[in-house]
């Protein structure tokens, strides 16, 4: 089944069910079906079937940052040099590596890829550009915005 096929088969309860979890992962089956309005046998066959057609990813825990020692969160936007598939596996392949990346996005527009990246203060984050980022021969430009406070944190 296709992506487009089961998000087409997903009902008003299907979507309950997400909504609740991306609330609390941790819910019980009896609290979800409680919430959604079902009873648990239900509930729990619908959340197995969310699973099973990979609707729902898996689980897993967030974690504040500043818990490890990131006090500070930047976007990077970087430009390969060219757009070769030797240049993106390179790039790719590094980025895989480097703890202090949250997120990278392949993205279409003046850049090739956006980071999240996380860092203790700013000598560390020059560091890490410097260290890690630069020194690949595959990036031709960084650009980076300092994330002053965040308004809205969702996953999905």
């Amino acid at each position: 089944m296709t992506e487009q096929n089961v998000a087409s088969t997903l009902d008003d309860i299907d979507r309950r069910i997400i909504r609740e979890l991306g609330r609390d992962g941790r819910i019980t089956n009896q609290e979800l079906a409680d919430r959604v309005g079902l009873s648990p046998s239900p509930c729990l066959r619908r959340l197995r079937r969310l699973e099973e057609t990979g609707v729902i990813k898996g689980y897993t825990v967030v974690v504040d940052p500043r818990a490890q020692g990131w006090a500070m969160t930047a976007i990077a936007t970087i430009r390969l040099t060219h757009q070769n598939e030797d240049d993106i596996e390179m790039f790719e392949a590094a980025v895989r590596g480097w703890d202090e990346i949250l997120e990278c996005h392949l993205v279409t527009g003046s850049r090739d890829y956006v980071l999240k990246v996380v860092a203790a203060d700013l000598q560390q984050y020059e560091r890490f550009i410097k260290e890690k980022i630069a020194r690949l021969k595959c990036v031709a430009a960084i650009e980076t915005s300092f994330i002053m406070n965040t308004i809205k944190d969702r996953q999905t």
